[in-house]
């Protein structure tokens, strides 16, 4: 039964994982996002933002052309060694000024921002060498271009920020795809391409997809089978028109006014697109960038199954206090890993594992704590009437003293017989003889019970009585005889007008639960189980109440008389017996 459960449980926890439902995707892309190491910046990047106070002291946007020429050829002034405007320029300048603000596109590298547009119209593509059969990539519906005449001195580079399932933007694509088969590098690609003067990118792809993409100049940059990296939000230095600190490094210009530019959102917040580009253009350069990797999702089934696995067994073999302690073992075990490959860049996600082995973990606790339930109930209803309460909840909080089954262990035995009865329920209507009985076998239980025995069962007028089982029992010989004298006296008290034989004797015995496998008891088997029947039936024919084994007499302190040997059924040589004085 618990094999099916899991079994079950685990087909349907692994559903999740290998269809990539929406609730385990964001937890998994939320959870890269939260450890991720953080990199430091490349120093080759800097943001120019056109703020709000430009704007107004510029007298609003869009900004004239000509003074779009002015403030680039002021940033090569001031030392930069190229620039990209996150910005698209489709329709002329109605002002004029295009042909001086192209004209100083063409001083140093320069990349113009393209967006989508969805008509279906693309503009020329660059050079693309694919290594490998060619698949993979995103495909792009439609991109508005800027004018010729300021493409004419500068690079296109088209400023796209795809989201997550959870509208973030984490992964943008060096490269897309056109229906014709085509590739448009991204923005922040073309920067490399500006600045390196090349005219050919390298697609590299495997089974999946893309592989990695080359631009000479900078090692291979790795990506998902969509061509796609995985951006690191590091902290690139921004600066204004006002103060523009831009010496020695690539300037990406956007606009950060209220109401120009779109805010996107990403793990670290709202950006406007050139901050978006410009991470892209510094992760580029990171080469332990993290990467979700091809065999990502064999890897993050082979760790569910392990782990999931290892957690259910642990709960299920051990026992409580130590399942559980193992299982939490398991599982900030499971965690260290997924952190370990996280900071090695590599974005294996074991948070649906988790959460697996917590569900399987609580269902194998339940199950485990449902059959200890049951076990405490069927302890407690196979011995709440042979067994003294206290002794019964001893059992009930500790299962294993009651080894199922049958062990070897020295126990004392007790056997009683009413004498008189059957005369008795010749003369006596039968409900008169059964009030008696139970009156006379109430008296003996109590006995027992009172010095620590187990009521083991009755047989008509008879009952046997065990000690030292299923509990352990210090001087049980001397507890069987208090308990004997005890139902003599309170026999004797009665006044029922019936007396009683009782037979005790210690030894090994077999004990445990004995029977078939629909019907069982707890018992005792064995000789010593056997002598102490013998001893009470010879009660009546030695003429005493009490017959006390020679095994018993050993360990007890009792004061005892020794009794003329007799012999028993199944003994070659007489016993020697005593009783109480």
């Amino acid at each position: 039964m618990k094999y099916k459960i899991f079994v079950c449980l685990v087909i349907v926890l692994s559903l999740p994982l290998i269809f990539q439902s929406t609730p385990t995707e964001i937890i998994k892309l939320r959870t890269f996002d939260a450890l991720v190491k953080t990199y430091d910046v490349s120093g080759n990047f800097v943001i120019l933002n056109i703020t709000e106070e430009d704007v107004e002291r510029e007298g609003g946007w869009p900004l004239p052309r000509q003074r779009l020429a002015e403030i680039n050829l002021q940033m090569l002034g001031r030392g930069a060694i190229g620039v990209g405007w996150a910005i698209s320029f489709p329709q002329p300048d109605r002002m004029g000024g295009d042909e001086d603000f192209g004209r100083s596109l063409g001083y140093a590298p320069s990349v113009l921002a393209m967006f989508e547009d969805g008509k279906g119209v693309y503009p020329p593509t660059p050079g693309t060498v694919v290594v490998g059969e060619d698949k993979g990539g995103i495909i792009t519906t439609g991109v508005k271009e800027n004018l010729l005449l300021l493409t004419q001195n500068s690079y296109e580079g088209l400023a796209i920020a795809p989201t997550d399932i959870d509208q973030l933007v984490r992964r943008i694509p060096l490269l897309v795809r056109t229906p014709n088969n085509d590739w448009i590098p991204s923005f922040g690609t073309q920067i490399y391409k500006s600045l390196f003067g090349i005219k050919t990118y390298i697609i590299k792809t495997n089974d999946n997809g893309i592989q990695e993409i080359s631009i000479k100049g900078i090692p291979p940059v790795k990506t998902d089978s969509l061509g796609r990296k995985w951006i690191s939000w590091v902290e690139t230095p921004q600066t204004d028109l006002e103060e523009m600190d831009v010496n020695g490094r690539f300037v990406i210009v956007g606009v950060t006014a209220a109401g120009v530019m779109p805010q996107i959102a990403t793990p670290v917040g709202l950006l406007e697109p050139h901050k978006i580009q410009a991470a892209l253009a510094e992760s580029i350069l990171i080469q332990d960038s993290p990467y979700i990797p091809d065999y990502s999702l064999a890897l993050e089934m082979l760790i569910y199954l392990v782990s999931v696995t290892l957690v259910w067994l642990v709960l299920i073999r051990f026992g409580i206090s130590l399942g559980i302690a193992l299982g939490f073992t398991i599982m900030l075990s499971t965690g260290s890993i997924g952190y370990y490959l996280i900071q090695k860049s590599l974005l294996i996600d074991v948070t649906w594992s988790l959460i697996s082995q917590f569900i399987a973990g609580s269902t194998a606790f339940y199950l485990r704590f449902r059959e200890q339930y049951k076990l405490r109930q069927l302890i407690k209803k196979q011995f709440e009437h042979y067994l003294d309460p206290r002794q019964v909840k001893i059992l009930q909080k500790t299962p294993n003293l009651l080894k199922l089954g049958g062990e070897r262990k020295y126990c004392t035995f007790l056997f009683t017989d009413v004498r008189g009865f059957t005369s008795l329920s010749e003369k006596l209507e039968p409900e008169e003889v059964t009030k008696i009985m139970n009156k006379a076998l109430t008296i003996q239980a109590d006995a027992v019970k009172e010095y620590g025995g187990m009521v083991d069962k009755y047989i008509g007028d008879a009952m046997m009585a065990i000690f030292n089982a299923p509990i352990d029992l210090q001087d049980h010989e001397n507890k069987a005889i208090l308990a004997a004298q005890k139902i003599k006296a309170d026999m004797e008290q009665s006044n029922l007008g019936i007396d009683i034989g009782i037979g005790i004797n210690s030894g090994e015995a077999i004990i445990g639960n004995m029977g078939s496998e629909t019907r069982f008891d707890y018992s005792a088997i064995g000789d010593a189980v056997n002598t102490a029947a013998r001893l009470e039936s010879a009660t009546k024919d030695v003429g005493v109440d009490i017959i006390i084994g020679h095994n018993t007499k050993k360990s007890c302190s009792f004061e005892l008389k020794l009794l003329k040997p007799i012999k028993v059924k199944g003994k070659k040589h007489s016993l020697a017996i005593y009783t109480t004085i």
